[in-house]
């Protein structure tokens, strides 16, 4: 299942051939690229992220009352190519048994493979200078690595002003309420400027909130360590337990690292727990008001069971 508008802009899937096994796409067209708090409303950043795209079958005639374009022309617009006709669930198949590999399209001419995990992806993604939304009272800053809009959509709802800086900006000369790594593609050791700054923000007592890679950054910074997943996790139906409760909660997904929590100092504790393969899924201080989750409590698309989160983080900062 997916809202492909959403997901083909998510940052966090930057250089990225993504395959969408579900076997209808295009049938509802794209939304417009209206605004709304400053914030593109109907995608998670202003442009297609992913290198391209896999489809089964592709809808030509879409209908829907919200479609300003078809995703074709969309595709085409941004640069991005894409191709449909694919067996798509034995490509899948292919991937789940072999894992995360690269790839190419080819059509004319062979072109080399293309190592994204190399580059600092983040650094692509993130924003190029400081940009704030909102005007309330208690103010967060998003540590930019690749965010997507609905994370400063939820605080935007509960009031907050919301500082988005670049992902190696030094946010600690900062005076916030509350301080969010967030999600982003590729390696977070390529984010060695981001690590660096989470570790001194780790000496204070300002909450501190990391999603998916930020969460990744927010366990090195500690002094653990990640490591590449086979697979990743990509989806909207991922089982997370939570360590004490051993309540499961459905995630939204999308990842390709883990934090070794064996490799946690011991001042940290795994909070979540992946019920399918046991990995890492959260990281929470035994005492002070840091965690981090692999799945995102924002979703969109997918599952919102776990915003809960994001009001945890609301009255750590009112503390």
């Amino acid at each position: 299942m997916v809202g492909y508008p959403e997901t083909l802009t998510d940052p966090s899937y930057r250089g990225q051939l993504l395959v969408l096994t579900y076997p209808l796409i295009g049938n509802y067209g794209v939304p417009g690229n209206e605004k709304e708090d400053g914030l593109a409303k109907n995608f998670e950043s202003d442009k297609v992220q992913i290198q391209a795209l896999i489809v089964s079958n592709y809808s030509n005639n879409h209908s829907h009352w919200n479609a300003k374009k078809s995703l074709g022309n969309w595709l085409v617009e941004h640069g991005v190519p894409g191709i449909y006709g694919v067996d798509t669930r034995a490509l899948t198949k292919k991937l789940r048994e072999k894992g995360t590999m690269l790839g190419k399209l080819v059509f004319d001419k062979d072109i080399p493979f293309d190592d994204p995990n190399k580059r600092n992806l983040a650094s692509e993604v993130s924003i190029k200078s400081p940009a704030t939304y909102g005007k309330g009272k208690m103010k967060v800053i998003v540590v930019d690595c690749g965010v997507k809009n609905n994370i400063i959509r939820a605080f935007l709802r509960r009031g907050f002003t919301v500082k988005q800086v670049p992902w190696n900006y030094d946010f600690t000369k900062e005076e916030a309420d509350g301080i969010i790594i967030s999600n982003g593609p590729g390696d977070p050791k390529q984010c060695k400027e981001t690590i660096g700054n989470v570790r001194k923000a780790l000496a204070g007592a300002t909450p501190i909130l990391g999603i998916c890679l930020g969460s990744q950054i927010l366990g090195l910074a500690a002094g653990a360590n990640t490591y590449k997943l086979k697979y990743g996790h990509r989806s909207q139906n991922q089982p997370c337990v939570e360590g004490g409760t051993k309540k499961c909660y459905i995630t939204s997904q999308n990842h390709g690292y883990a934090v070794g929590s064996e490799t946690l100092p011991e001042d940290w504790r795994e909070w979540f727990y992946n019920n399918n393969d046991k990995t890492n899924e959260g990281i929470i201080h035994i005492s002070k008001p840091f965690f981090g989750t692999q799945f995102h409590p924002e979703a969109s698309p997918g599952p919102d069971d776990t915003e809960f989160l994001f009001d945890m983080f609301v009255r750590a900062m009112k503390k």
